[in-house]
């Protein structure tokens, strides 16, 4: 009897020093915690947005479309300058399409589409980075109206090819794109990808656009324009035959 009593007294011993206590955490611990917590980082992207948008109108980057390029930067610089500066006005919510205008007046066609396509994978990498990292934790759990669910759905599962037909057929805001599909669970590399190759034809009709402004009536300037309008044409054809899909989900 002795033995069991001491053999049940130890495992109750065991027992008690066994359950962890909790420890209070400290003024620093709970700072850091807060700061890191999901509404904490989303609202750092909304604050990093909305300078980003304060900065765009105080810079006025349209400029460059009446005043030129800066004539100390040229040749490569100039091209991979204004790759960096298309990136991150992307981010800020300017338009691609002024951006694209822009690079075909400011470099010709070729450099021009070397420029746009690079800044525009820079945009879009650097949104996408941007939403996943401060805005997906506490976004998702608000995704609970039925077309955020079908959208979300799509982009989870089908990521590659959803991305290349919002690409490929404008419609979709580029920067709205960006952040729905950093919300959603589609894959890094997948959406980069898609983002290059469903821009390219696109920028391309923009930036020849812009290159031959100067002579509406070529025949380069109106299939660019044709090159615009047909895609456009086509997105609110998709759009509209989806939107039974999207409801029924």
């Amino acid at each position: 009897m002795l033995d069991a009593t001491t053999r049940s007294g130890g495992t109750a011993t065991e027992l008690a020093v066994s359950v962890p206590v909790p420890v209070p955490m400290g003024f620093a611990a709970r700072c850091t915690r807060a700061l890191l917590s999901p509404w904490s980082r989303l609202s750092l992207l909304v604050a990093l947005l909305v300078s980003a948008g304060a900065a765009v109108l105080l810079f006025e980057p349209q400029r460059l479309l009446s005043d030129g390029w800066p004539p100390q930067v040229s040749g490569a610089a100039a091209t991979v300058v204004f790759a960096v500066a298309y990136g991150l006005c992307t981010v800020a919510f300017v338009p691609r399409p002024l951006l694209n205008l822009g690079a075909g007046a400011l470099f010709g066609s070729q450099l021009g589409l070397a420029a746009s396509l690079a800044g525009t994978v820079l945009g879009a990498g650097l949104a996408f980075g941007l939403g996943r990292i401060l805005g997906q934790q506490a976004l998702r759990p608000l995704l609970r109206g039925r077309w955020l669910k079908a959208a979300d759905g799509q982009l989870s599962r089908h990521g590659f090819r959803s991305m290349l037909a919002v690409r490929l057929f404008p419609g979709v805001p580029f920067w709205a794109a960006n952040y729905c599909a950093a919300v959603s669970r589609m894959g890094y590399v997948p959406f980069l990808l898609a983002t290059a190759l469903g821009s390219i034809p696109n920028t391309a009709a923009y930036v020849v656009a812009g290159a031959r402004a100067s002579a509406p009536t070529s025949p380069a300037f109106l299939i660019a324009l044709a090159c615009i309008a047909v895609p456009a044409l086509a997105g609110v054809v998709v759009a509209w035959r989806k939107r039974h899909h999207l409801r029924g989900n």
